[in-house]
């Protein structure tokens, strides 16, 4: 079924009290966790052509729509799209191999985190970084797994870009927003248009009377 998505359902009304302390110990120390052999072997290949010049990031590209999307936007420069789901990217490297897929759109098979820490090993840069998947993790106990609580949150943003997260859940874009505070980067958060929806998942929530919401840094 399409327009049958379950809301959030949190006892969480706003952002973590806890969301300070945690974000703070992040920024102060080294994230030591080593990517693993195979993300290493994926990232190699694909390394050229993002240290050749300005790219994208989708970052949690599921099937690659809205890397395909992003690619049609921005088609001055590559657009890569990330993500562990080897089924979920199935579907776009179909795409990619019919040639129903722009030229500049790369998929990659990796963990994020995996994939956040490389590049960064490697001083890449892109241009744009978009967060499209919502992964809110709504149970407060479960704070430390949202990408702003994580100990991957100062990689992620060494790899610098405008910041877009998307998410139907708006303690976890306030969330996201205080982060980005912390570390000294401005932000605001504002509701998503339905009619500017760019993955599947956003659509679904759109038909099923949710509020979509994002955060964009300034």
């Amino acid at each position: 079924m399409f327009a049958n998505s379950a809301p959030v359902v949190s006892s969480q009304r706003a952002p973590h009290a806890r969301l300070g302390e945690i974000v703070l110990r992040h920024m102060e120390t080294t994230y030591r966790r080593e990517p693993g052999a195979v993300c290493r072997a994926a990232f190699a290949r694909v390394l050229p052509r993002l240290a050749a010049a300005p790219f994208v990031l989708d970052a949690g590209c599921g099937t690659g729509e809205g890397t395909f999307a992003l690619a049609r936007r921005f088609a001055d420069r590559t657009v890569l799209g990330v993500d562990k789901s080897a089924v979920r990217l199935a579907t776009g490297f179909r795409r990619c191999a019919a040639g129903q897929a722009p030229a500049n759109a790369v998929l990659l098979h990796c963990e994020l985190v995996d994939f956040w820490q490389l590049a960064a090993a490697a001083r890449l840069r892109c241009t744009h970084q978009y967060l499209l998947y919502p992964n809110p993790w709504p149970k407060p106990e479960h704070l430390k797994r949202r990408w702003h609580a994580h100990p991957v949150f100062p990689t992620l943003l060494a790899l610098g870009g405008a910041l877009e997260l998307r998410t139907n859940w708006r303690v976890y874009a306030d969330e996201f927003r205080a982060a980005l505070t912390i570390a000294n980067i401005g932000s605001r958060c504002q509701a998503l248009a339905p009619a500017e929806p760019l993955t599947p998942f956003e659509r679904k929530y759109a038909a099923s009377g949710h509020r979509l919401w994002r955060c964009v840094s300034t």
